[in-house]
């Protein structure tokens, strides 16, 4: 069974601007899936009406990791998202706590009790991303990357199944970049899916994945030609 699974979705705008029509998008277990296209071309909506930020318009099909995002209630939300990881472009930690209190703060937001079993989760995924050493810093103490690094930390806590990145690179440098996405490539190893925006064409010639692009309001899978395609910096970036 797909986590994702959409067929003929139609996304648009709360005022009603078409966004991307019959939208075809699968993701299953362990898949590593990048989103690309111009800015405003609806890679980031895309996403969020997996998280269900946005709603979606009509479509014949719409599941996301077992819920019908076409009938879903709104108590249901944080169900879906507890299923799942969120990487943010603008990071969204926590300023006045260290990195060890804001992990503590979403494992007990999400019904962990164990004081024990806390302090072993966080562990377990600082040292996955390499950022034990980080724990007791203060975010305004770490570089971009290493906030970012925390920030995969965070969204791995609850061992979700899918991971969703809006541009988990944006503003960082080239070998920063780099690590963010080697992390998360090995993380779709793992079994975990991860679907990404991202304009930097380099990344995706050397962590190759599943490649669909955002174009006038259409979604179409680039995978197999990409490489041969001439796509201008303007048009991959976001």
């Amino acid at each position: 069974m797909a986590l994702i699974s959409y067929k003929k979705v139609n996304i648009s705008h709360s005022d009603g601007e078409a966004v991307l029509r019959g939208v075809d998008f699968h993701v299953e277990e362990g898949e590593f899936i990048y989103l690309i296209g111009r800015v405003g071309s609806g890679k980031s909506s895309l996403l969020k009406t997996i998280y269900q930020e946005m709603d979606i318009e009509d479509g014949d099909e719409a599941m996301a990791l077992g819920y019908d995002l076409l009938t879903i209630r709104r108590k249901q939300i944080p169900e879906l998202r507890r299923k799942m990881g969120i990487i943010f472009q603008d990071l969204q930690l926590l300023s006045d706590r260290s990195v060890y209190r804001n992990l503590q703060f979403v494992l007990k937001a999400t019904g962990w009790t164990d004081k024990a079993a806390i302090d072993d989760r966080i562990n377990e995924v600082l040292t996955q991303v390499g950022m034990t050493a980080m724990k007791d810093r203060m975010p305004h103490e770490l570089s971009g990357g290493e906030q970012q690094h925390v920030n995969i930390a965070r969204a791995l806590l609850n061992s979700p199944q899918l991971i969703v990145a809006d541009e988990p690179t944006s503003s960082l440098d080239n070998e920063t970049a780099d690590s963010i996405i080697r992390l998360l490539r090995e993380i779709s190893l793992k079994g975990t899916a991860v679907i990404l925006t991202t304009h930097n064409r380099s990344l995706l010639n050397k962590y190759p994945g599943i490649v669909y692009r955002c174009n006038n309001q259409r979604l179409e899978e680039v995978t197999n030609d990409y490489n041969q395609m001439q796509f201008s910096e303007e048009e991959l970036k976001d």
